[in-house]
């Protein structure tokens, strides 16, 4: 493992306050010894009464405005100081004003923003899915709907041409995020048409004018996902491939989908086929992918791609390839980083291991066994504050109630 630099010759900015943004800086921190400074309107857990982060509160009524004056600020006094400064994201909404203001915030920061016409075809579902057939990458049958023309008084959605149930999700999150309505969820498990045209309805009301992808629900536990992160140099070198089954995820409506616990495992296939989607759009900067094993032709099948790192990124790191190393070293110290393709088996899991093992059974079971015996990597368990300690150990109590109250036991689904 690499030492750390006692005195880094650059600064971090970051936005956004998830276990991702807090998994990013303990990245910089265990590599180059950075206090990374974090931008956000709201101050939550992850990112609070941290020694690895410096918070700037912008205050929950803040929006896009407010967060590009404070960028401002911070981006003018660094440069003054003689500071080079990365600045970094890790949510969709962020991602798309980066790389709608690159040119802007460059005058300041060093900005690893995704091209908008390359972020248009990757973080779009609908995108996504048609490249993937370009490239004979599997993907589940996919029907779109669209809700650009839903104002006009004859709009009605159209059939689907699928078995129910199917699954129902925004194409663009960035388009998803912001909204606020009954009922939302991030990804919907959908019974009967009935049931999806009231969602549809809903969506509709909350004032969503992009597309909806419908896909046909691919069987199997939360044990068949997979997931997928990359990093691709200035010079489109896919320097970073790291991949992790998946043993259980989350199951509160807007968190559903994003993994709890994890088990790096080299999946050669799946990286493959990840870097040569990469390659064919011209992508550049971190990548997550979400994939599922589909049980009744034993294909892996790729869900979508996420232009960012991922909020579980510190699976990564944890089993030895720090991911701050490896944008550093492509855009601060401007040089190539040789392909690191992570073999390393480790345990990342942000649940107590009592609860996770209540959700195993069988080859999952036996993996999980095997692997924690050499210990439990969570993101926010690092050598930090006191009061961080405590709220690390209620954050886990509170996992208890979470499954106990939305995913009580497992579902040949997942759902």
């Amino acid at each position: 493992m690499a030492t750390v630099n006692p005195d880094p010759d650059f600064d971090v900015v970051m936005l956004g306050t998830d276990i991702g943004i807090y998994g990013l800086a303990r990245a910089f921190h265990e590599r180059y010894g950075i206090v990374s400074t974090v931008i956000s309107r709201v101050v939550a857990g992850p990112v609070k009464n941290s020694r690895i982060i410096r918070v700037i509160d912008l205050g929950e009524e803040a929006g896009r405005p407010e967060t590009l004056a404070a960028l401002e600020q911070e981006g003018r006094r660094r440069k003054a100081a003689g500071r080079t400064t990365l600045l970094l994201s890790n949510a969709d909404t962020f991602s798309r004003m980066l790389s709608e203001q690159a040119e802007w915030l460059r005058q300041w920061y060093v900005v690893p923003a995704v091209d908008g016409s390359v972020l248009d075809i990757s973080a779009d579902k609908v995108e996504f899915a048609r490249v993937c057939g370009e490239l004979d990458i599997p993907t589940p049958r996919t029907l779109v709907q669209d809700f650009t023309g839903a104002d006009a008084p004859d709009w009605s959605p159209e059939d689907v041409d699928l078995t129910f149930p199917v699954v129902a999700k925004p194409a663009v999150g960035a388009a998803y995020e912001g909204l606020v309505f009954e009922g939302k969820q991030k990804i919907y498990l959908v019974d009967t048409p009935a049931q999806l045209r009231d969602i549809f309805d809903r969506v509709k009301r909350s004032g969503f004018r992009d597309r909806f992808v419908v896909q046909e629900l691919i069987p199997g536990d939360d044990t068949a996902m997979r997931s997928i992160t990359a990093y691709v140099d200035s010079s489109g070198q896919a320097t970073l491939l790291a991949t992790a089954q998946v043993l259980l995820q989350e199951h509160t409506p807007l968190a559903i989908g994003n993994p709890a616990a994890m088990v790096t495992t080299p999946f050669p296939e799946l990286m493959e086929q990840a870097e040569r989607f990469l390659t064919h759009v011209g992508y550049r900067g971190f990548a997550n992918f979400d994939v599922k094993l589909d049980p009744r032709d034993g294909v892996m099948k790729f869900f979508e791609m996420n232009p960012r790192i991922g909020r579980n990124n510190y699976y990564v790191t944890a089993a030895g390839a720090n991911v701050a190393e490896f944008i550093t070293t492509d855009l601060i110290e401007k040089r190539s980083h040789d392909q690191v393709v992570v073999r390393n088996e480790i345990l990342y899991s942000v649940l107590p291991q009592p609860l996770l093992r209540r959700y195993l059974s069988g080859e999952a079971r036996a993996l999980h066994q095997r692997v924690s015996a050499k210990g439990v990597h969570h993101p926010l368990v690092y050598r930090d504050t006191l009061w961080r300690k405590g709220y690390v150990a209620m954050a886990k109590a509170n996992y208890v109630k979470k499954y106990q109250t939305y995913y009580p036991r497992p579902t040949d689904s997942g759902f």
